[in-house]
């Protein structure tokens, strides 16, 4: 079992910048590919961007492309989202996932084994 706590979330203005965080508690997740979803009230969990366990393989949703950058520290136990050029329809709960069977472009919920409980982003017009 793997529990993930995202942070960094908060309230910043479009255009803003924020990075979120996601670790595991009480053990280690390098060995799994690691997803970012987010939920916005009323809609299906979305997905946002993922990595593989290594590093080497990224993939984004086209919503989010050339303004977020998923990235990770294996040596940290983290995996980090940097979300630049804000806009005011990324404001969603985001959630992080760990996925032991990556295929590359893992992109469902259903895909992903554990969960955080997710952390809130608000972006101001």
């Amino acid at each position: 079992q793997v529990q993930l706590v995202e942070s960094g979330g908060g309230l910043v203005q479009a255009g803003g910048s924020l990075r979120l965080s996601c670790a595991p508690s009480g053990r280690t997740f390098s060995s799994y590919a690691t997803g970012w979803f987010r939920q916005a009230p009323g809609k299906d969990r979305q997905f946002v961007a993922a990595i593989s366990w290594s590093g080497g393989s990224v993939h984004y949703a086209n919503s989010v492309k050339g303004r977020f950058t998923i990235s990770r520290d294996n040596a940290k136990n983290t995996v980090y989202l940097q979300m630049n050029s804000l806009k005011p329809e990324d404001t969603a709960v985001y959630y992080c996932a760990a996925d032991l069977y990556y295929s590359g472009s893992d992109d469902h919920p259903d895909e992903y084994d554990y969960w955080g409980l997710g952390t809130q982003v608000t972006v101001s017009s």
